[in-house]
Order: structure tokens, then C-alpha cells, then sequence
């Protein structure tokens, strides 16, 4: 994938405290190695928001847009990090499900790893879709009327989802080709 491929394509990235540490910033690398600007959004006005790896606190990340000032109109994909931890505390943000919601609405991608698809029941985006996630939310989504495969990557429409950290290359890749098309 050349470097030219995104360029000019704006990749905004919601997450909070408690996200899956390798399922943010390892998607965020390889959409900027394709060229695309990756702005990271979080609820509330903290200038970092820290990862989870293994059972533990792992790295910071740092944030870029407070989700307060951040518009979906100003993206042109989203892209939703697992962890238990952090989409739990997104849920119960009704800007964040609305900023969301937003991407579903405008038809631009949206891609949820591992626990990230939760966000995707409260948006009200999974009726219906194609979806993976991890395994213990497949009961969550089909009770929110999903269609669960146990894939690497599912991509229905503009949703990509996939299920842990060892898909995060596939997973990637998958954005990175929809917003190249």
C-alpha cells in the first residue's frame, strides 16, 4: 500500500481510558504509514488516555480533539478500539453513541475491534449486519439483531469488524482498502 493512497483522508479515532492498548495505536500506524491523518477523540478534556494490555495498564496515548469539539462531518472514517474497559465507559456516553451513530448515518466506514462493537448496539448500527466481535459479545449482538461470524474481518456495507488483536493486520487492511476505493 503506497503512502499516497489516504492521503488527504481523515481517520478520527474514539476511545477512553481502558482500550485495548495494540487495537489503537497498532491500526493507527499502519492507516498513517497508507497517509491518512488519524486524529485520536476522547470524551472529556484529559490530554492522554490510558491503555490495557494483558491484564494491566499498558501505554498512554495522546489525545488530539476532545469528542466535545468533534465532528463526524470532519472525518471520513471512524474507528472504535476494544478493550472490556473502554467501550463499557463509551456506552454511557450518549455524545459518544451520537458521534458514532453519525458516521452510520452519513454511510462513511466505521471499524470496531474485539469489545469496540458494543458502541455499535447502542448506535442502533448492527440490526441486521454482518458482524464479529469478541466471542462473548456475540449473545449482546445477535440479541441486538447482528448476524455473527466468527471471521477474522466481517465488512458489511460500511462496517468492518473484527475479533482480537492477532486480526489487527487484517483488520487494518480492510479499512485502509475502503477508504482507498
Amino acid at each position: 500500500m503506497s503512502k499516497s493512497n489516504l492521503k488527504g483522508r481523515r481517520v478520527a479515532v474514539l476511545a477512553t481510558d481502558g482500550f485495548e492498548h495494540s487495537e489503537l495505536t497498532e491500526p493507527k500506524r499502519l492507516l498513517e504509514k497508507a497517509g491518512a491523518e488519524v486524529t485520536v477523540i476522547a470524551p472529556g478534556d484529559s490530554a492522554q488516555i490510558k491503555g490495557w494490555t494483558g491484564g494491566d495498564w499498558a501505554g498512554s496515548v495522546k489525545v488530539d480533539l476532545a469528542l466535545g469539539k468533534a465532528t463526524a462531518g470532519d472525518f471520513d472514517a471512524l474507528l472504535l478500539p476494544g478493550g472490556v474497559i473502554n467501550p463499557d465507559k463509551l456506552r454511557l456516553k450518549p455524545e459518544a453513541i451520537d458521534f458514532i451513530r453519525a458516521f452510520g448515518d452519513a454511510g462513511k466506514p466505521v471499524a470496531a475491534i474485539c469489545h469496540g462493537p458494543w458502541t455499535l448496539i447502542d448506535a442502533g448500527l448492527v440490526m441486521g449486519r454482518k458482524v464479529t466481535s469478541w466471542p462473548s459479545l456475540r449473545q449482546d449482538l445477535e440479541n441486538a439483531g447482528a448476524q455473527w461470524h466468527d471471521r477474522e474481518v466481517v465488512a458489511d456495507g460500511q462496517l468492518i469488524t473484527s475479533r482480537k488483536p492477532g486480526d489487527i493486520p487484517a483488520f487494518a487492511h480492510a479499512l485502509i482498502e475502503k477508504l482507498a476505493a
